[in-house]
């Protein structure tokens, strides 16, 4: 590998083809300052990192806080039939878990306490699959919309 200072291009050579028949990718990152290219590797790790775990175990949820939504929906039910301290326990660990979609509105710019009050409603209505779609702003179908 050599970077050609005159015209701010590097060559990367001499890469030779597995013998296993397999491909390999090699992937460059480029920025503007360090902290760019630092924060751009980090996030194509985890990237990679999702990827090996879903070759690893193929499972896999909706995404837009869909599960944790349906979780304190049936946490909340659940808690209904329960007294003592327990009850109190399940709700206040129910109203943790919707603080998920709160956050994940909140960071997409949204009105959080309107879109989670949309959310919640799609649960109560059977919508489990109900979540934050946040590039159309909306509480979409995540399998529907493929956001996982």
């Amino acid at each position: 590998m050599y970077e050609d200072k005159d015209s701010n291009s590097i060559r990367v050579v001499g890469c030779p083809k597995p013998k296993d028949g397999n491909t390999t990718v090699s992937i460059l990152i480029r920025g503007s300052s360090q902290m760019i290219v630092d924060e751009a590797e980090r996030s194509l790790h985890d990237a990679l990192c999702v990827v090996r775990c879903l070759v690893k175990k193929r499972a896999i949820v909706p995404g837009g806080a869909a599960v944790e939504m349906e979780i304190a929906q049936k946490l909340i039910s659940y808690s209904k039939t329960v007294f003592g301290t327990d009850q109190y326990c399940m709700r206040a660990y129910a109203e943790a878990l919707e603080l998920v979609p709160y956050t994940l509105a909140e960071n997409a710019g949204l009105d959080p306490i309107h879109f989670v009050t949309l959310q919640r409603k799609a649960h109560k209505d059977g919508k489990k699959y109900s979540g934050l779609n946040v590039k159309k702003n909306k509480v979409a179908n995540m399998v529907d919309s493929k956001v996982i």
